[in-house]
């Protein structure tokens, strides 16, 4: 499944990228799937999306939950819990 990946404010300052396109594995179906799945990237992802640190998920704009499922084609953002202007 092919998703796109939007980050942003502080997340996106520590990855080093703002957006790109993901082809998913077949298991990763939710949200927290995905965070796991991307954690496994090791460094700046393992750190930045660690299980515990707050982190804002969302999916074709409105607020995600670690189990909001996925869909072909959908954005799913990361953010951190307060964002400026």
């Amino acid at each position: 499944m092919i998703i796109e990946l939007r980050f942003f404010a502080s997340v996106r300052e520590q990855l080093g990228v703002s957006a790109e396109r993901a082809d998913v594995p077949p298991e990763v179906r939710t949200v927290g799937a995905l965070r796991q799945w991307l954690r496994q990237r090791g460094g700046a992802w393992a750190e930045t999306l660690a299980e515990g640190r707050a982190l804002r998920m969302a999916v074709d704009h409105a607020v995600a939950r670690a189990d909001t499922a996925l869909a072909e084609g959908c954005e799913v953002a990361f953010f951190p819990p307060v964002t400026g202007g």
